[in-house]
């Protein structure tokens, strides 16, 4: 298996890439219920919704007023995870995501940065990047 260096990696709203991001995080999960009945020796369950998650770390940039400025508290946005870049055949994460949260950050001795917690509405497609 093919591994790939996280400098690469890239994060769009809409068709905008955001600026200065340093990272981020992509969570899927599955809820599940227990099944298990009277008589069985082990614990068995069932797979019911999915959801998803994202958060993304930047250094500040007040002038990418379609990236950054586009995650606002409350905004529907299409988000595009790229791990290793968008040529095609890359692979891509994609989705309709709330911004849930919005978290700038300043510290004496560091680039200000800004992070932002995203929440899946709806299901996310994972695929590779095509024309």
């Amino acid at each position: 298996m093919a591994t790939s260096h996280g400098k690469a990696g890239l994060v769009k709203v809409g068709t905008d890439t955001i600026a200065e991001t340093t990272g981020w995080t992509l969570t899927e999960t599955a809820e599940t219920v227990d099944d298990t009945a009277h008589g069985d020796t082990a614990r068995t369950h069932l797979v019911g919704h999915t959801s998803w998650t994202a958060s993304i770390t930047c250094h500040l940039d007040p002038s990418d007023t379609g990236g950054q400025g586009a995650l606002t508290t409350g905004a529907s946005v299409s988000l595009k995870l790229y791990p290793s870049g968008d040529t095609i055949g890359d692979r891509e994460y994609a989705g309709t995501a709330t911004i849930t949260s919005v978290s700038p950050n300043n510290a004496l001795d560091a680039v200000n940065s800004v992070s932002f917690e995203c929440q899946g509405n709806g299901a996310l497609t994972t695929g590779a990047v095509s024309a």
